[in-house]
């Protein structure tokens, strides 16, 4: 098969500031320079003119284009704006009464950004090459197994007293993925500058995981504090073999009973053995960029909030009226000790949340590191807490690709096959353009 092109949603908004460094070509006409693109009737109006969807193909491969102010990170603690610059084909279109812009680009070019965006772009070169096969993978899943392609955002279960809510993927209409972290990362051009990156990309090019002969749904996170997760904890109720769980360590150890909550405290209250647990600011700068340096207690953390705090911070982010919180109960844990549906009782209301993204919502203005934490009262007086304390392990939802853990791995020596079938048990990378 050829090397697929692909439709990435870099942002949307009201207006727009591009710029054009090069010769581009819509509609045979010429364009160069700086623009403002508004929308208005459904209809994207540049300069004095106007079409309900714009497309700017660059002349030769030297060209590119920049969009202004593009907000990363959003609803995230790093969130931020920048200006980023991409080559390929420019698209504007309408969408509910906003511009929406599209990057059409070969899947390597693409490949190339995403690599240095989710990570340091000076990572290991078989890091560089694990993560490669994993964003192809990932990224080409749906793609070629349309079978498995939904466009509902979210799955929610339940009444108003049990809210399981879980957000699929590729909740996208007029593109395959998005720029932000919802999908992966992809920040333009300006990130993929160094002989590492394009050495992973050409070494592993059409590179996938595949399982019983399909391309595996690889998911990967930042850090999984020890052990890895199941797919059922933060998606829908499946469980891919190749998603298993397994500790972060060679050889592997024996999988700890975490959905126990006596076990999960003591493991989260520790620190265990595991490659991504690692203070090393060489390797974490290899996999973090500058803003995700920003956080330093990923393997283990603790949050402490006031009943106050605690209190407002769910109203705003559920929309539900606890009034003052009585307790935040465990119900279920997931294999690394994530939990799945939490009990929050309140003196007006009480509601279980799930799965671990939900609950990482509810608990934290931008996202809770993970759901792997356990919950202690503070009490001044005897009757409602006064506050409370989360202690917790881990950084993301846990499925798959372990990337500090991979980093680490890839410091001790180990290749990339050696990184991929660690995390993607019984998995194979197999070539297919």
């Amino acid at each position: 098969m050829k090397e697929p092109v692909i439709d990435v949603g870099i942002v949307v908004a009201g207006e727009l500031s591009f710029t054009l460094d090069g010769v581009f070509r819509s509609n045979s006409a010429g364009y160069s320079g700086v623009f403002i693109a508004e929308v208005d009737d459904n209809q994207v109006f540049i300069g004095n003119e106007s079409a309900a969807e714009w497309v700017f193909s660059p002349v030769d491969a030297s060209s590119y284009f920049e969009i202004h102010n593009v907000v990363i990170g959003v609803d995230f603690h790093w969130e931020r704006r920048e200006t980023q610059r991409f080559s390929g084909e420019l698209r504007l279109i309408v969408e509910e009464g906003l511009i929406r812009v599209i990057n059409r680009i070969p899947v390597e070019t693409y490949l190339l950004s995403v690599i240095s965006s989710e990570m340091s772009a000076n990572a290991s070169v078989e890091l560089l090459k694990a993560h490669a096969v994993v964003s192809r993978s990932w990224l080409l899943y749906p793609i070629l197994h349309p079978e498995h392609k939904s466009f509902t955002p979210a799955h929610r279960l339940g009444d108003g007293d049990r809210i399981i809510k879980w957000y699929e993927r590729d909740a996208h209409q007029h593109f395959d993925v998005c720029a932000d972290d919802h999908c992966q990362r992809y920040q333009g051009i300006a990130r993929a500058s160094t002989p590492q990156v394009r050495e992973a990309i050409e070494q592993t090019r059409g590179k996938v995981l595949m399982y019983n002969d399909e391309i595996c749904d690889a998911r990967y996170y930042k850090a999984c504090g020890g052990v890895t997760e199941r797919f059922d904890s933060c998606w829908a109720d499946s469980n891919p073999g190749y998603l298993q769980p397994v500790t972060d360590t060679f050889p592997q150890r024996g999988l700890p009973d975490l959905t126990r909550d006596d076990n999960a405290r003591e493991w989260i209250l520790g620190t265990p053995e595991a490659f991504c647990n690692t203070t090393d600011r060489q390797v974490l700068s290899q996999v973090l960029n500058n803003y995700d340096q920003e956080t330093t207690d990923f393997y283990r953390w603790e949050l402490q909030y006031s009943q106050t705090e605690l209190a407002g911070l769910l109203a705003r982010k559920s929309g539900i009226d606890f009034g003052q919180v009585v307790q935040l109960e465990p119900l279920k844990r997931g294999a690394s000790g994530r939990i799945t549906e939490l009990r929050i009782v309140g003196t007006l209301r009480t509601v279980v949340v799930g799965k671990e993204l939900e609950i990482r919502k509810w608990l934290s203005e931008s996202h809770l590191y993970s759901s792997a934490f356990v919950v202690d009262a503070v009490y001044d007086e005897p009757g409602i807490p006064s506050g409370f304390i989360l202690r917790g392990a881990g950084w993301g939802h846990g499925v798959g690709l372990c990337q500090i853990g991979a980093a680490v791995m890839g410091e001790k020596g180990f290749d990339y096959q050696q990184i991929l079938t660690h995390y993607f048990s019984h998995a194979e990378v197999r070539k297919i353009y």
